[in-house]
């Protein structure tokens, strides 16, 4: 077992629909995974990188109910296993299969819950996982801005998004405990901002700071604030759905991860529209305000800039990031991990994948021709300056992995053992407790 900060990485697997669910927008064929998932993992690995942010492509592994097709899953994470990179799964990145449709769909929760603990059944070497990528932008983009997937514009369409969502998140996180007790969930979460531009748009930035909560609370089992729950139950939430949410809290097992980049912070007007303000706050005042509402171990799961007509502005971000994320640290709160998202550039994240234009986004660590970008030399660099210095400085830097190599070990056992009792004990002490109180 290791104890290490988590310098990481993503592999992007996005695969939303648009074009009224005509056209899915594959992230990992636009990218061209598919045929150099290989090389990939050479970059990953030259980089110094031990933790990839990554999951099969859902729309092709998930054929149907309890069907799957793991052909490409077990290739490649087979290959991981072999390299020993430790991955968190990312099973569900802003699209489902043509045949569950979109996330209106009220069985999406329970089938997508069967999905993970049959992945975990098929894995049972993988201990990380963030099973539903950004929760609240999911569902914002899907059902609120009409984006993608079910294209809806309505307050409806995106509090029964965000409800299957989180649920579809929280059901999974339960299945695949129950086959790997000693899995920790990573949250990759957009972290975000709301500026009053003047005295009459102080309500409405407080109702968008409000409810860029909703996910998070739901998700931990945390009571939303009174407006929220109105704002809940006035479009679509029943108080029996909200009740789920508060009695199946699955916090002890999870990291918060914070998504920032300079589109995370908005400026609201007086009507309630918002425009981009570029970064204000930035992602230390904003982490803090996370970390004070859960009171979790943190990671800085995504960021990334354009490598632009300077050639080091991209250096530059990742240098600003970092400092940041060392703040953070420095303030007290437990900071466990950093991510720049993703490996290689991506393609038509300027249009937010609305448009399948084609466009090459030059945000990665490495170009789409497998050719390490100056923000790729720089972060090896600064895996290599820091990956020893932190862990000797402070417990709440370190979180306990398994390392895939050593998965089958007698003590990675016992530990596997003592999480299901433990988790078992808990489950006990709250039925008893429930019982006194009835």
């Amino acid at each position: 077992m290791v104890t290490q900060f988590l310098f990481a990485t993503g592999i992007e697997n996005s695969n939303p629909t648009i074009q009224a669910g005509k056209y899915r927008q594959d992230e990992l064929e636009k990218c061209g995974h598919y045929q150099h998932w290989q090389t990939d993992f050479d970059l990953v690995e030259e980089l110094g990188i031990r933790f990839l942010r990554y999951g099969p492509p859902i729309h092709t592994t998930f054929i149907g109910p309890g069907k799957y097709d793991w052909s490409f899953a077990d290739l490649t994470f087979g290959e991981l296993r072999k390299r020993d990179i430790v991955p968190i799964v990312d099973l569900c990145h802003f699209g489902v299969p043509d045949w569950i449709g979109n996330f209106q769909n009220p069985d999406f929760p329970a089938l997508f819950a069967g999905y993970a603990h049959a992945f975990a059944k098929r894995f049972p070497w993988v201990q990380l996982y963030t099973p539903v990528n950004e929760m609240y932008i999911c569902a914002e983009f899907s059902a609120l801005y009409g984006w993608w997937n079910e294209q809806l514009r309505t307050d409806t369409a995106f509090v029964t998004a965000l409800k299957h969502i989180v649920k579809a998140n929280v059901l999974a996180m339960s299945a695949i405990l129950d086959v790997r007790p000693d899995a920790l969930f990573i949250q990759s979460e957009s972290s975000e901002y709301f500026h009053a531009q003047n005295p009459a748009a102080i309500k409405p930035a407080e109702i968008r700071n409000a409810k860029r909560f909703l996910s998070l609370d739901l998700n931990y089992g945390r009571r939303v604030d009174s407006e929220m729950y109105e704002y809940l139950m006035d479009n679509g939430m029943t108080r029996e759905e909200y009740h789920f949410f508060q009695g199946n809290n699955l916090k002890q097992y999870c990291i918060m991860g914070n998504d920032y980049y300079q589109t995370n912070e908005h400026r609201v007007a007086a009507d309630g529209t918002t425009q981009a303000s570029g970064e204000v706050f930035g992602y230390h005042v904003i982490t803090r305000q996370y970390h004070d509402r859960y009171r979790l171990p943190v990671m800085h799961t995504e960021t990334n800039l354009w490598q632009g007509p300077n050639g080091d502005e991209a250096v530059n971000w990742l240098w600003k990031e970092w400092a940041n994320v060392l703040r953070v640290r420095n303030d007290g709160v437990p900071m466990v991990g950093f991510t720049w998202y993703s490996l290689t550039d991506q393609v038509d994240w300027d249009s937010a994948l609305r448009e399948n234009n084609g466009n090459v986004n030059p945000l990665g660590l490495c170009d789409l021709n497998r050719q390490i970008r100056p923000v790729g030399q720089a972060y090896k660099q600064l895996i290599s300056d820091w990956k020893q210095v932190l862990p000797a400085q402070s417990v709440c830097l370190e979180v306990p992995i398994v390392m895939p190599s050593e998965s089958n070990q007698s003590w990675a056992y016992q530990k596997q053992t003592d999480a299901k009792q433990a988790r078992q004990n808990g489950a006990n002490a709250v039925s008893k407790t429930n019982q006194t109180v009835d």
